[in-house]
């Protein structure tokens, strides 16, 4: 019988809904006139002539629906203008049919031709709600519904539960909401839960989608939102607010954060990395510098491969207490031991403590100064911090017997033109030191390009420029960059240790990704200004809406990046990861390299420093140098 309804249902064509619902009209208007009729003769009143109301009902019914265009309302569609249109309806009919019994002398009292207008208006909404629902029940066999969550009770999660309802595939089954003035209320039909019973709901609910209704909510807390969801299993989706669909609200609230691999000029490969699981499982995991851009991904993307511990090792107390914070919720029922560590790389005995109580096995390096006009004005802190601090943390992992030391590098250190670029490459020669000497512990490192979407990078400088009107500032026309996702990132230092550990390094190797071609800046910031709706403002669009200026080269800045010092590369388990052997120091020029360097931090000396690495790093180039050949 079902799917005889459902065939009969699908066959029916546009002229065939439309005469339904026009027949829909015609049949209630004598019925709301007989139950009026019932009620007039119960009063006493009536000329005994009333028969003569009911066909006239029917057409006048038939002709103001169709004058109207109420047939061509779709039941989908039937929300509160419609709603609005059947209640004229219901007046006019009235008012006709109050003129019909008026010229045929049938006496009807007032009261019983309110009581004909509202009943005839309850009737017709009432009627196509129910046909609505009997469609939506027909269309719905056969076919398998995505139950879904909303997560989020406000304006958005209502008009989206309300969206949800016309669409018979798509099944809302519940709100979650964490305000508890809203918790256990009915909205629009659906309960609303608090947010630690989701994982409950979709095991007994048979879930398999969350839709995030939360647009004024910031990027962040969806994001780890999002991640906590990924964790139970369920698919996550965002929803954008109304005000930002009609371009009413802030332009910086329509960029959205979620989709900086647009701007990549190539296809993302994170999807298509090997997985690097059996590394880690079990296993306790510290990682430097957890509260940035790449540490807090490397967490993140930690927990969901199940080690034993993760140790957040961070010296900014607020950074650490943001991903504590969120990696704790997250790892909720995982069994991971989440480790929270406040103190710096360059503390050799919070260092050594750290590796020894916490028994750990592998280290991922990633905290570092990496804003190159800070550091070049900054070159003793961001010296001690790098190549010292990569010192200190690399000796401690060497005596406690650790695994594996994976350091994040940067392009900026291949032939460098700022003191942070040379201090990362000061940091790399350190390593490879290390690893010629070392026999436990598998040195290596990671060089990539600009990270989009980090802290510092060019994109969320660009979307505060734009969502302020412009100008949008360019360093120089001609200058490139290779840009990759934080995700990849994260990924390419989780797969640089996982070679090692299979024996695909001997220690002291390069891994670089194969990113493609660099992306020219001034396209990045056009793209982002037509992404944002906007033109931009030259001589060849003069009524543009924001302009892009240059502003020069800022003091140890590149036009072109490279990610090899050398030449030749070697293949590893993944066609997009290479690796590179890189030229090194001798174990004494390291040595008198590093003692010239405490030197001059003893005594705050910055051009010491400076010569320090110009003596010793391949390819250094000072800022007056580069200016001066320009």
């Amino acid at each position: 019988m079902k799917k005889f309804l459902f065939r009969l249902v699908d066959r029916l064509t546009r002229g065939h809904k439309r005469g339904l619902l026009l027949l829909s009209d015609v049949c209630v208007a004598p019925l709301a006139l007989f139950v009026t009729g019932l009620f007039i003769r119960s009063a006493g009143a009536g000329s005994g002539r009333e028969w003569m109301l009911p066909p006239a009902a029917a057409l006048l019914a038939c002709a103001v629906s169709l004058i109207l265009g109420m047939p061509r309302i779709k039941l989908n569609a039937y929300e509160s203008v419609a709603i609005l249109k059947t209640a004229a309806f219901a007046s006019i009919l009235t008012m006709g049919l109050a003129l019909v019994a008026t010229v045929a002398g049938i006496d009807v009292p007032a009261a019983g031709a309110i009581l004909f207008g509202l009943l005839f208006f309850i009737l017709s909404v009432g009627a196509r709600m129910a046909m609505l629902h009997a469609l939506l029940w027909v269309l719905q066999i056969d076919q398998k519904g995505c139950r879904v969550l909303i997560y989020g009770a406000g304006n958005t999660g209502m008009q989206l539960a309300a969206a949800l309802r016309s669409r018979g595939t798509i099944r809302p089954i519940a709100f979650v909401d964490d305000n508890p003035a809203l918790q256990g209320m009915v909205i629009a039909g659906l309960r609303v839960h608090p947010s630690d019973r989701i994982e409950r709901l979709v095991r007994e609910r048979d879930v398999t989608r969350v839709l995030l209704a939360m647009p004024s909510e910031s990027p962040a807390r969806l994001a780890r939102i999002a991640q906590r969801l990924q964790v139970i299993g369920v698919d996550v989706h965002t929803v954008p607010s109304f005000a930002q669909l009609v371009g009413e609200e802030k332009l910086v609230d329509n960029l959205s954060p979620f989709t900086f691999g647009r701007f990549l000029g190539r296809q993302q490969i994170e999807d298509a990395l090997p997985q690097s699981a059996d590394t880690y499982v079990g296993r306790s995991v510290l990682v430097s510098g957890a509260g940035g851009s790449v540490g807090s991904e490397l967490c993140r993307q930690l927990l969901l491969i199940r080690p034993k511990r993760i140790v957040m090792f961070e010296i900014s107390e607020f950074a650490l207490y943001n991903i504590d914070r969120e990696l704790r919720a997250m790892a909720e029922g995982t069994g991971v031991e989440i480790v929270p560590v406040l103190g710096s790389v360059t503390d050799a005995r919070m260092s050594r403590m750290v590796m020894t109580d916490y028994d750990v096995e592998v280290v991922f390096h990633a905290a570092a100064y990496k804003h190159v006009p800070l550091v070049e004005s900054n070159p003793i802190a961001g010296l001690a911090n790098n190549v010292l601090g990569t010192r200190t943390l690399a000796d401690a992992a060497h005596e406690a017997g650790v695994a594996r030391f994976i350091l994040v590098s940067t392009d900026k250190a291949v032939r460098p033109t700022n003191v942070m670029g040379a201090s990362k490459r000061l940091a790399e020669l350190v390593i490879q030191d290390l690893a010629k000497r070392s026999r436990k512990t598998i040195f290596s490192m990671v060089r990539f390009g600009n990270v989009l979407g980090s802290s510092g990078s060019v994109i969320p400088l660009f979307k505060e420029q734009i969502a302020a009107g412009g100008p949008v500032t360019l360093t120089h026309e001609d200058v490139t960059r290779f840009f990759m996702t934080i995700s990849e990132a994260a990924r390419l230092v989780l797969l640089a240790g996982s070679f090692a550990h299979q024996g695909e390094s001997r220690g002291g190797d390069v891994f670089v990704l194969d990113m493609g071609k660099p992306v020219k800046i001034r396209d990045l910031a056009v793209q982002m200004i037509e992404a944002a709706g906007k033109s931009v403002r030259d001589a060849n669009n003069p009524s543009g809406d924001i302009e892009i200026v240059v502003t020069g080269l800022r003091p140890g800045e590149k036009l072109h990046e490279e990610l090899l010092i050398g030449e030749g590369l070697l293949t590893t388990p993944h066609s997009k990861i290479l690796r590179a052997q890189e030229d090194s120091l001798s174990e004494l020029e390291m040595a008198t390299a590093l003692r010239a360097l405490r030197s001059a931090m003893a005594t705050g000396d910055a051009q010491a420093a400076r010569r320090v690495i110009l003596s010793w790093v391949e390819g250094y180039h000072p800022p007056e140098t580069v200016a001066a050949k320009r």
